[in-house]
Parts: structure tokens; sequence; C-alpha cells
């Protein structure tokens, strides 16, 4: 469901409902005349839609996390807000960038359509920026223009996933200014080559038993789960363009499962 789109058309039907009242329909009715129900919705209904639909699409988003591709540090049922400004300000609906403020880096949590289908959102870590190459290893050491990233072996960690219990490894990962927590099943493949599409760009990739190495194109991101090994990620869909970008994640404001959960920061 695009939501962006719906407010937008409630916002002209009440608005437009609104300005035809002011300009003809008020000027027909006679002085002790009641209001039609239609024009006082509209002109209880446009300044609340107004209001939301500005702070929605400049300012901020919220999102729900389904899946937990992103633990430990998002959970599923986290209720986040993503900063819509802060990379740069895009026309609703469209998406088109009008205005540039920042750049993305690496280790920032993005909000981005789906390449695969841009009606669905997604969140995952930023790993790659335009040009850089990232490798992936065997051992699930992670490079960035030949550079290891730093990672520290912390805990272990079991979550569920159904009725499964998993049993992982919690380490602290060091991608550009962001200190993080990733999850790690030490005797899972980096990669599971047989799940890889034939996605755009995918002969800027290589896959082998070892792992892969990819070249990202300019003007896209390479994008990977904190939860490494249960994460759909740019190792299978492939990159994303920078028109899909909708904004930096930064904060949980509510878990109705954990309440815990509520006022933490993103890393």
């Amino acid at each position: 469901m695009n939501f962006a789109l719906i407010l937008l058309i409630a916002l002209v039907a009440t608005g437009l409902i609104w300005l035809l009242d002011i300009i003809y329909f008020k000027k027909q009715r006679s002085a002790d005349a009641k209001e039609p129900l239609i024009i006082e919705y509209a002109k209880s209904f446009f300044p609340v839609i107004l209001i939301v639909f500005f702070l929605r699409s400049f300012l901020v988003e919220p999102f729900r996390i389904p899946s937990g591709s992103m633990i430990p540090s998002l959970k599923i049922g986290d209720f986040i807000l993503v900063n819509k400004y802060t990379w740069g300000i895009r026309l609703p609906v469209a998406n088109i960038k009008i205005a540039d403020i920042n750049q993305p880096q690496r280790g920032d949590v993005m909000v981005f359509r789906y390449p695969v289908d841009p009606s669905v959102d997604y969140i995952k870590r930023v790993v790659g920026l335009p040009g850089d190459k990232i490798e992936y290893t065997a051992e699930k050491h992670l490079l960035v223009n030949g550079h290891a990233v730093p990672l520290v072996f912390e805990r272990d960690y079991e979550y569920f996933k159904g009725l499964n219990s998993i049993n992982s490894k919690i380490y602290r990962e060091q991608l550009g200014k962001h200190n993080h927590a990733i999850l790690l099943q030490p005797d899972d493949p980096p990669v599971r080559a047989e799940q890889v599409h034939a996605f755009p760009h995918r002969a800027n990739c290589d896959y082998n038993d070892r792992g892969f190495v990819c070249t990202v194109p300019p003007g896209q991101y390479f994008m990977m789960g904190d939860n490494r090994d249960d994460s759909t990620d740019s190792r299978y869909w492939g990159f994303v363009p920078n028109d899909h970008v909708v904004g930096k994640a930064f904060f949980v404001w509510m878990n109705f499962s954990d309440f815990g959960r509520i006022g933490t920061t993103i890393e």
C-alpha cells in the first residue's frame, strides 16, 4: 500500500472541496443554510492531513520492523522513526531528490524501496558506497576496499524464528563511524549462491565457494542485514539505486512486545 499516495489524494480531494466551497458553493447557499456534511468534513480534515503529509514526507516517517533480518540492532515489532531530510529533500510519492544535504555513509541504517518490488520498503545497513569494493569471506570477514572491517566477539545469543531456537553469536563491528552489533551463525555459508538473482550490474560481482566480491556501481549502495546469516540483502538481489532511498532510521519509539525497546537509538 502506497500510504504517501493515499495521503496525497486525500489532501487534494479535501482541499479541492474546501476551495470550491469558498469560490462557488458558499455563494449559492442562504446565510442561514447548514453546511453540507461533505464540506464540513473536508474543512475539518484538510489541515490535519496537510500536517501529517508534510511531516511524513519531509521530516520523519514511522515504520514497523516485520522480520528478524536486522537482529540484534532491530527486533521484530519495533516501531521506528526514519529521518526523511538528512540525505536530501525528495518530492513525495515520486521520490525525486530536489535538494542535496548529506550522503549516506557506511554503517548507516537505511530504509529504501526494494529493488525487486519498489512498492515494498526494506531496511538494511549500508555496507558499500558507490565505487567501493566489497568482499565477504568464508570466515564471515567483511572487507571494504581491501581493508578488513574490525570485528570483535561479544557473546553467545539465542533467538526464536517461529518455533525454532536459533543459536548464534554476537560480534561488534566497526563500520565507518558506527560501532554496532551483528549476528553470525558460524556454520552457515557467507552466501547461498543458488539463491542469488540475476540482478542489474550482476557482472560487478564474483561469487565462489569462499564468498563473494562486488564493486558497487556509481549512484548505488550495497546493503546487508545485521543478522548476516538470516538476511536477504544485496548479496542476493543486488544494489540499491539512489532514487530508491527513503531515509535514515534513527530511533525506536515503540515495541508492544518489549517495552524496554522504547527510546532505543539505532547505532
